[in-house]
């Protein structure tokens, strides 16, 4: 009796693995010589999924061990990284493919078909991954330099293959097209380092002597803990304006280069409270008129 249930049990396991083989075997299409089966779909999908979620270890590993070594800026490392994973995806994919036996000479009508279909709907799609490339290849913006592009103005915290995303000053992130940054002009505050000068314009009154002027803002600026010491700030005497002479205030600074602003205000709340203290008058629009003629006219009428 034993026996007996031990064989219906084999026969049930044996009748349920055949439907599941049969499940797996199922032509979905045809390509040339090869049939996509359910089962070979099932394994493209499960490859691919552990392909991307190796490579994005591998590009983490690079960016924050190996590349550590050789005192690279985040930005760089970040490049070289995400180029070695788009190589390592690209070829994965290309062994897993031949690898599972697909005809890829029949894939030509499809490229041709997908070549149209760039050609026309996904022109944008291509530009934006193209121009991707180009930024990882050329380098114009990395991540953590600060940029202004289309009225966005802010940090560059990633870039991936279709866009770039940049948090502003209000902490909003904002998702900018690759092709932005290849086809309009882009200031890039920090290409080259994170020192960067600033000019604030200060105005007094004619009455007031330049020298004396020149060392308040010279001494307002070398106490400001955001200004760098060197390369070391500057006063220009820039012109006689209609109202007043004007200077313009040079500092240099690589903590306010995303805060501009904020630096400015401290500096004018300190030198208008050190004009106060020095009795630095700081003049207002005004205008004299002189009137010579017509009023003769008006006490005869």
């Amino acid at each position: 009796m034993e026996e007996l249930l031990q064989d219906v049990k084999e026969d049930g396991v044996g009748a349920f693995l055949d439907k599941i083989n049969e499940f797996l075997q199922y032509t979905i299409i045809t390509l040339g010589e090869s049939k996509l089966t359910i089962g070979l779909i099932i394994a493209l999908v499960f490859s691919i999924f552990v392909l991307i979620i190796v490579t994005e270890w591998i590009k983490k590993f690079i960016v924050n061990k190996l590349l550590t070594r050789y005192h690279m800026d985040l930005g760089t490392r970040q490049s070289v990284g995400t180029i070695i994973r788009y190589v390592l995806l690209i070829g994965g994919f290309v062994i897993i493919v031949q690898n599972t036996g697909i005809d890829l000479s029949a894939l030509g009508i499809l490229a041709g078909a997908l070549g149209v279909g760039i050609g026309f709907g996904l022109q944008n799609i291509t530009n934006n991954f193209i121009s991707g490339l180009i930024i990882l290849f050329e380098r114009p913006i990395k991540v953590g330099d600060r940029i202004e592009v289309a009225d966005v103005n802010g940090d560059v915290i990633k870039i991936s293959a279709r866009s770039t995303m940049v948090v502003t000053n209000d902490n909003i992130s904002v998702i900018v097209p690759n092709s932005q940054f290849i086809d309009n002009p882009v200031i890039n505050w920090s290409h080259n380092d994170r020192n960067i000068r600033f000019n604030f314009p200060v105005g007094v009154s004619y009455k007031e002597d330049p020298q004396k002027v020149k060392s308040i803002l010279m001494e307002v600026a070398q106490k400001n803990e955001g200004v760098l010491k060197t390369p070391p700030p500057d006063v220009l005497f820039v012109e006689y304006g209609d109202n007043s002479i004007n200077f313009i205030l040079r500092v240099w600074t690589s903590d306010f280069i995303n805060r501009p602003q904020v630096l400015k205000s401290q500096l004018y709340y300190e030198i208008f409270r050190r004009f106060n203290e020095e009795n630095v008058e700081i003049p207002f629009p005004q205008r004299d008129l002189h009137l010579k003629s017509g009023f003769e006219n008006l006490k005869d009428a």
